[in-house]
């Protein structure tokens, strides 16, 4: 039995096992009506911050004039994203409080019920789950003819929706590595061409601000944004600032984020550590007064933070890791660390920042076909034309 016959088979089961409290929220669902009325249907797990939050939010307000109803089920951290969603036009259920409690997992059952019978009066209903397990419990349960469309910016839920995949009729993936994993997902399971038909590829938005005049004075400001995960290797950040400090070549590390335990006391003496910023305007600055933004990542998809340097015209100076090379190109719009060892990596980056250092025309040159890309690739209008197309 295959991996997709397995996971098709346990959902078959549990929708057996909850038959009863399904039915009975169908039936609640007819008695307490849905006041307004919606088209779209928007599964997303809470308002708090983050990179996916904020595209759900996006895609709220690509198609707020459409009136949709979003649904949360996951109990928020911190809601801080909430006024993105809260537009005009835009109805909000947070059901975190009924649904997302496993003592008695049987009301999220009933909800099932409940939001289904209110799909399912709609007329050609759109349901969309961003990177909401909430929304696999749903789309089994509505009628035919339902368009069901899934936002995915990780493989976290991957083993878990192949069971799924029959009720999903477009996933989208916010990076081409994540597709790739989707279709080496498929491939171990035969699956047919068909599934593989409803795999689409949409780039995420960013705001582009205007070019401005590239920097050419020394030292070169080299910025980290991140977390400070063991998979962001800053350590070997601090290793290369640490090689250069030596070298007293002009160059200045800075390290905005939860680093302050990871980057050494000597680092720290010739570096500056912003911590966290959650000022978007603090943020920008930081951005602007960079000419390099540098990650030594074990793996990544596309960080936001590359595009937003990208659309400053700043040099991406990056290992060459899973969806990296995906978007930058070695050289032409960027710049790729292709050592795989730790040692290797950082006599690699620090090589490359003393070329970027003695070299201002190759970093102009770089940063404006960054900004060239992220206008091509990254802009509202690009974004939201591909959306509206999809949920429109």
């Amino acid at each position: 039995m295959s991996k997709y016959q397995a996971a098709v088979r346990k959902k078959y089961i549990e929708l057996a096992l909850m038959f009863p409290f399904v039915l009975l929220g169908r039936v609640a669902g007819y008695v307490f009506k849905l006041k307004t009325k919606h088209r779209h249907f928007l599964f997303f797990p809470s308002a708090d911050i983050g990179g996916s939050i904020k595209v759900n939010a996006e895609i709220t307000e690509c198609i707020a004039k459409e009136k949709p109803l979003i649904i949360f089920s996951k109990k928020p951290k911190n809601n801080k994203f909430l006024p993105m969603f809260q537009q005009e036009g835009v109805r909000i259920l947070d059901l975190h409080r009924y649904i997302d409690y496993k003592g008695y997992h049987f009301v999220n059952f009933f909800f099932r019920g409940v939001l289904a019978t209110w799909i399912n009066k709609a007329e050609q209903p759109v349901v969309f789950g961003g990177e909401s397990l909430f929304f696999y419990k749903i789309i089994p349960h509505v009628k035919q003819g339902t368009r069901r469309i899934e936002l995915c910016h990780l493989n976290t839920w991957f083993p878990f929706s192949l069971g799924f995949i029959d009720d999903i009729d477009q996933r989208i993936f916010s990076t081409p590595k994540i597709r790739r994993d989707a279709e080496r997902q498929y491939a171990e399971s035969n699956l047919p061409q068909k599934y593989y038909d409803r795999l689409l590829f949409i780039d995420n938005k960013i705001d582009i601000p205007l070019l401005q005049p590239m920097n050419t004075a020394l030292p070169l400001q080299v910025l980290f944004v991140g977390r400070g995960a063991p998979q962001k290797r800053v350590h070997l950040i601090a290793a290369i600032a640490k090689v250069m400090h030596e070298k007293e070549e002009a160059v200045h590390f800075s390290f905005a984020g939860d680093v302050e335990t990871i980057v050494p006391q000597d680092v720290k003496t010739y570096s500056t550590l912003y911590g966290q910023i959650t000022d978007p305007a603090a943020l920008h600055k930081v951005y602007q007064q960079a000419d390099v933004l540098i990650l030594t990542s074990a793996y990544e998809g596309l960080p936001l933070v590359v595009m937003d340097m990208m659309a400053r015209g700043k040099v991406v100076l990056s290992t060459n890791v899973d969806g990296i090379p995906d978007y930058i190109n070695d050289k032409e719009n960027g710049l790729l660390i292709t050592e795989v060892t730790e040692t290797g990596i950082v006599a690699e980056g620090a090589r490359l920042l003393e070329w970027l250092s003695r070299h201002p025309e190759e970093r102009r040159r770089i940063g404006e076909n960054a900004y060239d890309y992220t206008r091509k690739h990254f802009s509202k209008e690009v974004f939201d034309a591909a959306y509206k197309k999809l949920l429109l």
